[in-house]
C-alpha cells in the first residue's frame, strides 16, 4: 500500500516553527498537527507559546488543547490522537503538517511505534531517585548506560525521570527501552518529509529566546500561573518550564528577575536538549532562517523545492 506523505517541521523551541508550518499550509492547503507535549493543556498559553488564532491565520490546528493539566497524559495517548487527527485531514483531501519540538512524539507518531503497558516499580523507582540525590544524576544516568546505551545516549543526564523509567522498565520486564522501540516499531503509515530549523550562530536562537520570555511575562504569564497554583498538576505538566519558576515568584520565595532568568536558562537547556534529539536524524533537510533574513516566503519557497524533489525521487523510484 502506498504511504501518505506528511511534512513534518521540527526544531528548538523559539526557532519559528509555527510560523513556517502555518505558511506551508497556506501554500500546500493543508492542516496542521502540533507535536507539542505542554501546548496539548487547555489551561497553558501563554507559557507554552500556544499560537492563538491570529496567528493561525484562519489554518485549523489539531492536537492543541485536549487535556487538562490535572490528567495524566502520555505519548502512546497522543499518538492514538493525533492519528485520528491525521486521518480526518487526509479524508477531507487535505496535505498534513506536523509541527513541534517533542521529539518522542514526533518519532512516535512517524515511527509507528506500539505502545504497551508497562507495570510500575515504585519502590525501585524510589531508591533511585534517592540514589541520584546522593550520588547525582551522572551517576544514575551511567547505570543506564551500563544496560542500554542507545537510550542513555539519547537521554540527557539530566533528564532524571525519563532516565529512572528506562532503569525501572529494564528492571520490571528484562528488556531495554532500546529493545522495546524496535520490537515495537512497525512499518511506517506515513512517508514524512522532515524540515528542521535551526540556528547556525547559537546566541541568535538564545536571543530570541529571551525575548520570547519576555513577551510571555508582558503577556500576562504571571496571571496564568497564579490561576494554576492551586490545583493538582499531572507530573508532565508540572514539568513545564516556565509555571514552576512563576509559582515561586507568586508565592514570594524568589523575585521576579530570578524567575525570569531562571526560565531563560532552562529554555536554552530544553534547546539544546531538542537539538542534540533532532540531530540524530539523518532525514532531517536542515534551513537556518538567519540566513534567509527570516523572510518567512523564501524559506517556505526553499522548503517547498525540497518536498518538490522529494516527491519526484519517490515517483521515479515507483
Amino acid at each position: 500500500m502506498e504511504r501518505r506523505r506528511i511534512i513534518v517541521v521540527c526544531g528548538p523551541t523559539a526557532s519559528g516553527k509555527t510560523a513556517l508550518a502555518i505558511e506551508i499550509a497556506k501554500r500546500c492547503d493543508g492542516e496542521i498537527v502540533s507535536a507539542d507535549s505542554m501546548q496539548i493543556y487547555k489551561e497553558m498559553n501563554i507559557g507554552t507559546a500556544k499560537p492563538d488564532p491570529s496567528e493561525m491565520q484562519g489554518i485549523p490546528h489539531h492536537m492543541l488543547d485536549v487535556a487538562s493539566v490535572t490528567e495524566q497524559y502520555n505519548v502512546s495517548r497522543y499518538v492514538d490522537e493525533a492519528n485520528q487527527a491525521i486521518e480526518g485531514i487526509f479524508a477531507k483531501n487535505k496535505n498534513v503538517i506536523i509541527a513541534g519540538g517533542t521529539g518522542l512524539y514526533i518519532d512516535s507518531l512517524i515511527n509507528n511505534i506500539n505502545f504497551f503497558e508497562i507495570d510500575n516499580d515504585y519502590a525501585y523507582r524510589n531508591d533511585l531517585v534517592e540514589l541520584a540525590s546522593e550520588k547525582g544524576n551522572i551517576f544514575v544516568h551511567g547505570l543506564l548506560r551500563k544496560v542500554d546505551e542507545p537510550t542513555a545516549d539519547r537521554l540527557h543526564p539530566n533528564d532524571l525521570k525519563r532516565v529512572i523509567r528506562a532503569l525501572e522498565v529494564y528492571k520490571v520486564i528484562g528488556k531495554t527501552m532500546s529493545q522495546i522501540q524496535l520490537d515495537s516499531k512497525r512499518r511506517r503509515k506515513f512517508d514524512p518529509i522532515f524540515i528542521g530549523l535551526d540556528y547556525k550562530d547559537r546566541s541568535v536562537l538564545y536571543d530570541r529566546i529571551e525575548k520570547r520570555v519576555q513577551k510571555m511575562i508582558d503577556n500576562g504569564l504571571e496571571n496564568e500561573a497564579r490561576a494554576l497554583i492551586g490545583l493538582e498538576l499531572s507530573n508532565t505538566a508540572a514539568a513545564a518550564i516556565g509555571y514552576k519558576e512563576m509559582f515561586e515568584y507568586v508565592r514570594g520565595e524568589t523575585t521576579l528577575e530570578t524567575a525570569v532568568g531562571t526560565i531563560c536558562k532552562k529554555t536554552r537547556n530544553y534547546a539544546k536538549r531538542q537539538l542534540t534529539w533532532f540531530r540524530k536524524n539523518s532525514e532531517i533537510n536542515w534551513f537556518d532562517p538567519p540566513s534567509y533574513c527570516y523572510d518567512i516566503n523564501k524559506i517556505t519557497d526553499d522548503v517547498l523545492n525540497v518536498i518538490a524533489l522529494k516527491e519526484n525521487k519517490n515517483e521515479d523510484q515507483i
